[in-house]
C-alpha cells in the first residue's frame, strides 16, 4: 500500500497562494490516479481535485475551478495542489489520497473511490 504524506499547509491571507505536496512510498505514483478532499470544521470532506495516471486529465470541484491547479511529477513520486487566489472559505485540513483503479471523470469525488489516505495539512486564509 502507498504511503503518502502532504506538506505546504498554513497561514496565508486571502487572495494569497499555496502550493501543496503529496509524497508517496511504498509504491510509485505513476499508476494511480492522486486526489485532494478538504475538510473544514463540521463538515464533510470534500473533494476538491483529482488528476488520473494514464491521461493526465483532471477534475475540479466547482469551489476551486480557476484557482486550484492539480499536478504530478511521477519521477519525483510526488502530487501537488497549487493553490491561488486563496479565499477565507478555503480553510479547511487538506488531504491527498491515491488508488491504481480510480479513473477521474467529470462527476466529482467521493472518499470510496480512493484506498490510500495522508494524514492531512491544514490550510488557514486569514481575511
Amino acid at each position: 500500500q502507498v504511503q503518502l504524506v502532504e506538506s505546504g499547509g498554513g497561514l496565508v491571507q486571502a487572495g494569497g497562494s499555496l502550493r501543496l505536496s503529496c509524497a508517496a512510498s511504498g509504491s510509485t505514483l505513476d499508476v494511480h490516479a492522486i486526489g485532494w478532499f478538504r475538510q473544514a470544521p463540521g463538515k464533510q470532506r470534500e473533494g476538491v481535485s483529482c488528476i488520473n495516471n494514464s491521461d493526465g486529465s483532471t477534475y475540479y470541484a466547482d469551489s476551486v475551478k480557476g484557482r486550484f491547479t492539480i499536478s504530478r511529477d511521477n519521477a519525483k513520486n510526488t502530487g501537488y495542489l497549487q493553490m491561488n487566489s486563496l479565499k477565507v472559505e478555503d480553510t479547511a485540513t487538506y488531504y491527498c489520497a491515491t488508488d491504481p483503479d480510480y479513473y477521474c471523470a467529470g462527476d466529482g469525488l467521493a472518499e470510496g473511490d480512493f484506498t490510500s489516505w495522508g494524514q492531512g495539512t491544514q490550510v488557514t486564509v486569514s481575511s
